[in-house]
């Protein structure tokens, strides 16, 4: 006889143990607490027949989006595939999404969550990896709608609710409406307080708006309901340290880098992108990291050859920018000229955004401004359709500003300096950009009420 799940959601399996080792490898998940994996493959071990168990351990490889994961990925789909006249409509709507992504169409996959959701919006295996594939492809508007589409039918009494909130608040975030996403966010972390996604929306939103204080009073408050056994916990302590990069102060950044951000020997890729833009913002800024680049470097090195999702490969050309490693820079660039030409939906992303920003990067190490400002221009209008979030993607930005003040060329430089400290008035970093981007005698007076704002924000 086939069960329901704690959301009354129809699971084949007839195993009350099985269930509630997946009830228990799901609750991890939800979190991004250690070891989901584990605590799933015991599972199927003991009942390899348990279909939602292999649909959980594929996603947990389709959720690293990295060409390694894909081996186990392939192996755990077609685990679930062989079971499929066994399996419900349900899990069968789970394979149909993870044999979109193997395959390398990551917005059907996205597409396919969806449909398992209007039939069963209590599923919150498949709420959370949309909501995941929806970053991962830039699909800014699911962020906030695909939770927004299951909210109704769900209520405070029911196991996850707080996730689907968090879930809900980060993608108001994405979508600028910060104050309701700060409301959700607050509210999930009430009601789920070891809640890292949820506690991450929120720190979002403080950065988004600037307030940089409060970002650093709320995460260090609660410092221990996300670092701990966490996989989110390396991506937490990058907004930490960008609070107080923006805040001036690089050797507090520095040490958080050392402690917490620095990558670890088979850390997975989306460690590493958080350590690559952290040191390429202190690099943009003319702060010396040291060797630092070259635990990065080598990290990424093994990855250069396989293409496999833009965002990251954008970080691997910063880093081989970053280490002075041309060589590693180039055979990219080859990659990816080559999976540009390709099909599927990475193909599409490095035609349109990922090619751009990697030959800028370059061009920007080289000193060729004005090409590294041309890319990145258009990179930069479309950026959103390689994933990421808003403020991982403003180190496209960054560099284009950058550019420009190392190119001379002062009037872009202005304007865009100007786009920030009306969007984020209250940044310290935005008022010295001001500043440095109005030097000639002629501006000394734009440039002295940037830097007295800077002063009295860094009061």
């Amino acid at each position: 006889m086939s069960l329901k799940d704690l959301r009354g959601e129809p699971v084949s399996a007839s195993d009350r143990r099985t269930l509630d080792r997946f009830e228990h490898a799901l609750g991890l998940l939800n979190g991004y607490f250690a070891d989901p994996l584990a605590v799933i493959d015991e599972a199927l071990e003991e009942n390899p027949g348990f279909v939602m168990g292999h649909c959980l351990r594929a996603a947990l490889m389709l959720m690293a989006a990295e060409k390694s994961a894909e081996p186990e990925l392939r192996r755990s789909v077609e685990a679930a595939e062989a079971l499929a006249g066994s399996a419900n409509g349900r899990e069968r709507g789970h394979v149909a999404a993870l044999r979109s992504w193997l395959d390398g169409d990551f917005h059907r996959a996205g597409d396919l969550y969806g449909e398992v959701l209007l039939e069963h919006p209590h599923d919150l295996l498949a709420l959370q990896v949309a909501h995941q594939v929806d970053f991962f492809v830039g699909n800014t508007a699911l962020l906030r709608d695909r939770p927004a589409r299951v909210l109704p039918q769900w209520d405070a009494a029911m196991p996850g609710y707080g996730y689907v909130l968090g879930m809900h608040a980060f993608g108001l975030e994405e979508n600028n409406m910060f104050r309701r996403a700060e409301e959700a966010g607050r509210h999930a972390v009430e009601l789920t307080p070891r809640d890292p996604w949820a506690i991450h929306a929120v720190a979002h939103v403080m950065e988004m708006e600037g307030r940089l204080g409060d970002g650093i009073r709320w995460m260090t408050k609660r410092v221990d309901d996300w670092a701990p056994d966490n996989m989110l916990a390396v991506h937490n302590w990058w907004h930490l340290a960008l609070y107080h990069l923006d805040h001036g102060q690089p050797e507090r950044t520095l040490a958080i880098y050392d402690e917490h951000i620095r990558p670890r020997p088979g850390g997975p890729a989306i460690e590493l992108v958080d350590a690559t833009s952290m040191l390429w913002r202190l690099h943009l800024r003319g702060i010396d990291v040291g060797d630092r680049w070259d635990a990065v470097a080598d990290a990424w090195e093994p990855m250069a050859e396989d293409g496999y999702y833009a965002f990251n490969d954008m970080h691997a050309m910063m880093a081989f920018a970053g280490a002075g490693r041309d060589h590693a820079a180039r055979r990219l660039l080859v990659v990816l000229n080559r999976r540009a030409a390709g099909t599927g939906s990475n193909a599409a992303m490095t035609r349109e955004v990922g090619l751009k920003a990697c030959a800028a990067i370059r061009a920007f190490a080289e000193g060729f401004h004005d090409i590294a400002i041309d890319l990145l221009t258009q990179a930069r209008a479309v950026s959103h359709r390689f994933g990421g979030s808003n403020a991982q993607r403003d180190v496209i930005t960054l560099t284009l500003i950058e550019a420009a003040l190392r190119g001379g060329r002062a009037k872009l430089a202005r304007a865009l300096a100007a786009e920030r400290t009306d969007l984020k008035p209250s940044s310290p970093f935005n008022w010295a950009l001001a500043a440095r981007a109005h030097p000639g005698a002629g501006d000394e007076a734009a440039a002295g009420r940037a830097r007295q704002r800077m002063a009295r924000l860094q009061a």
